[in-house]
């Protein structure tokens, strides 16, 4: 990308980047809860508040706009405030960075935890990700989003995933769940991949069929993936608190509409 397209994108991203009002589908957790929650390796999906959030809400038609991964203290940094750079992200504006809990305060957030990794495969998937902090945003996908928000046109359902896969494909440059999908598939773990039937590979059955996992292109990869995928448990951290019933306080009177 030359310079004039550098600049350009760059005020892009500075105006997409920008907060807005928008009405959340549900409540933020509270924040004590979700970080006794959290486990090295979650997913941690992110209802925004930027402009950049209504376009990639827009095309993946989905309640999430944005992915981070929760390293831990893997990293043993903090900010100026003191806290833990507990999660990998990939910002618009400053690129792959190291961001704290604080940082998703007051936005709907749902975690998505894999299951069964190994010690090893985890230390390797958080050193993935560690290791492109200082990574560029894909500034094309800047060019590419923007399209959708001056207005929003409409754009059939079936093209708006490969809306957000038009970027360059430079590996220094990533956009959120790009990022977090290459660390998974650099272990092997399975977000959705492409289900198809072949001959089994058992010397004991040869006429066998067997389904063969495919690998999807991670700039196919959206926020919302990590939500329906099968392979991720969605953890609730008001549920995994010990939430009784029986101890909450119900305000008498009329329903409220």
């Amino acid at each position: 990308m030359n310079k004039v397209g550098l600049w350009l994108g760059r005020r892009i991203g500075d105006y997409l980047s920008r907060r807005t009002h928008t009405d959340s589908t549900s409540m933020p957790t509270e924040p004590g809860r979700l970080a006794a929650a959290l486990r090295p390796g979650d997913v941690l999906l992110v209802e925004g508040n930027t402009r950049l959030s209504v376009a990639i809400k827009y095309l993946t038609q989905s309640t999430w706009s944005h992915a981070a991964l929760y390293i831990g203290p893997a990293l043993g940094r903090t900010n100026e405030e003191g806290e833990s750079l507990c999660f990998v992200e990939a910002d618009i504006t400053e690129g792959v960075r190291a961001v704290p809990l604080s940082l998703f305060h007051g936005l709907h957030t749902r975690i998505c935890r894999p299951l069964n990794l190994s010690p090893e495969d985890l230390e390797q998937l958080l050193n993935y990700a560690c290791a492109r902090i200082g990574h560029q945003y894909d500034l094309r996908n800047v060019f590419d989003l923007a399209r959708y928000l001056f207005p929003t046109p409409p754009v059939p359902l079936r093209w708006r995933r490969r809306m957000l896969a038009l970027g360059s494909g430079d590996p220094t440059r990533a956009i959120c769940s790009t990022l977090i999908a290459k660390a998974f598939q650099s272990v092997r773990y399975p977000i959705l991949p492409i289900v198809k039937s072949g001959p089994s590979k058992d010397p004991a059955c040869p006429g066998c069929v067997a389904e063969l996992l495919h690998v999807r292109h991670h700039s196919l990869f959206v926020p919302r993936d990590f939500d329906v995928s099968p392979y991720f448990d969605v953890v609730k951290p008001t549920l995994a608190a010990g939430f009784d019933p029986r101890r909450l306080i119900w305000a008498e009177g009329e329903e409220q509409s």
